[in-house]
């Protein structure tokens, strides 16, 4: 074999080896990752509990990425560390922008990011979903992933938020699972660490827990690596029954992935923060993971805990009530009745509050197929024309199983993380047969070796 074309191959084997994940790098390795054992979240073998706040500074009104914004991240993540919390959910990024610095001052805090991959503009429409589902849609999707995989203390990924608020939307969950499918194919084949994701459902009681069956049924590639619901049910003064915290309880107490809730908060009186007691008591820790309290900043809805007047922050009542309560809210030791098997549900049955009635998922639109192999490349970012009505969609009914992860660009941790033997092993040269994948391989770390050294 000539050395012009083991040359060829060792640069088709880098290329293969480095995903390059847009504005990402690894965090300062000072938590921990998060991983999914049966319905618990675990920090290497501890159990963790999600105990954080919604925090997009702005709101609806202002859209930006406060993870870019290094001064602000920086102002409040002291406020983060005075309150307690160890996760903060953002809904909103700019994949192209740098998030390694907000998010080292994090993870030096003990911060996990819960992160949510859709932005006004890349996002599915609930009223019309079949369109919305593309492969325009996609790339954003999966850019954001690309942008906060390497980190450390990226808790989760929520594949979206809220798209079924009542019934006859409940359509629209077929699309919902299919990019939850595709967010976790992308993952496994860029070679990433198994990130959780799942759904954050609004907190609608006719069909809620449909939908947290949904989400778990089919082929294990089908299946969420968690649910989260939003519950503003527990309204000051109230107790564990008659909220009817007791009864979610009960009727999740089989569900065998992790759940928490992606909100709460009643603000219908002056809050009290007194369901934070029974949310990580042992009344519940065996069902629930915590949750995420709405909302860090007041954007005018009387939910915020603090108040932003350009660089200066001030708490206010429902901050040191908080604080306080999650003081009060120490987690029972050990595992604490958490659940180890991880089974599927059993798929809801068609009704009038749930419109599916079987597992028949679309499939993903074939030109997204190639950033399985090749990677998403830069995102749109918060600038782009959006994807509702773009790009290419579902062909048809997706194989129960298709999601499975076949190939990953790197062998190991993380996109920077490969292996030149595994990568050299997926390359094809023309005219090469047989049982030459050993030969192959030390050819490539031989030129590569040589051609290294001769650089030094």
């Amino acid at each position: 074999m000539h050395l012009n074309a083991l040359l060829a191959l060792t640069a088709a084997t880098t290329a293969l080896a480095k995903p390059s994940p847009q504005g990402s790098s690894t965090s300062s390795g000072s938590v921990p990752q998060v991983s999914v054992k049966g319905n618990a979240f675990y920090a290497g073998d501890k159990r963790f509990y999600v105990r954080g706040v919604a925090y997009q500074p702005g709101g609806s009104s202002n859209i930006a990425d406060p993870i870019a914004d290094v001064e602000s991240c920086r102002r409040d993540v002291k406020k983060f560390e005075e309150l307690g919390i160890n996760t903060i959910r953002v809904y909103t990024v700019d994949s192209t922008a740098n998030h390694d610095e907000c998010m080292k001052l994090l993870a030096d805090a003990g911060i996990y990011l819960a992160l949510d991959v859709n932005s006004p503009k890349y996002s599915l429409n609930r009223a019309d979903p079949e369109p919305s589902y593309n492969d325009v849609y996609l790339q954003s999707v999966f850019a954001a992933i690309d942008a906060f995989a390497n980190y450390d203390n990226t808790l989760l990924f929520f594949s979206a938020n809220e798209v079924i608020n009542d019934n006859d939307t409940t359509k629209a969950a077929p699309w919902v699972k299919a990019v939850t499918r595709d967010m976790r194919q992308y993952i496994g084949s860029r070679g990433y660490r198994a990130i959780p994701v799942g759904y954050s459902a609004a907190d609608v009681d006719e069909n809620r827990f449909e939908m947290a069956e949904y989400m778990n049924c089919g082929t294990d590639d089908e299946r969420s690596d968690f649910f989260a619901f939003n519950d503003y049910s527990w309204c000051p003064p109230s107790t564990f029954d008659e909220s009817g915290w007791k009864a979610k309880v009960e009727q999740y107490s089989k569900y065998n992935i992790p759940l928490f809730l992606s909100e709460f908060g009643c603000n219908k009186k002056e809050r009290t923060f007194e369901e934070v007691t029974a949310l990580y008591s042992d009344k519940m820790t065996s069902v629930y993971s915590g949750g995420l309290v709405y909302e860090y900043s007041e954007e005018g809805s009387k939910y915020g805990l603090v108040q932003i007047n350009g660089d200066e922050v001030s708490n206010l009542d429902d901050f040191d009530i908080l604080r306080t309560a999650l003081e009060g809210a120490s987690p029972p030791d050990g595992d604490a009745g958490a659940s180890t098997g991880g089974e599927a549900s059993k798929c809801p049955a068609k009704s009038s509050s749930w419109e599916v009635g079987d597992d028949k998922l679309p499939a993903i639109p074939e030109p997204a197929m190639e950033y399985m192999e090749k990677g998403a490349g830069p995102g749109p970012g918060l600038s782009g024309d959006g994807s509702q009505n773009a790009g290419t969609g579902s062909s048809g009914t997706a194989t129960p199983g298709s999601g499975k992860v076949t190939a990953t660009a790197t062998a190991g941790g993380g996109a920077g993380a490969s292996s030149t033997a595994a990568a050299a092993r997926s390359v094809q040269v023309p005219g090469w047969k047989g049982d030459m994948g050993m030969f192959m391989t030390c050819a490539v770390v031989l030129v590569s070796t040589g051609v290294g050294m001769s650089l030094l």
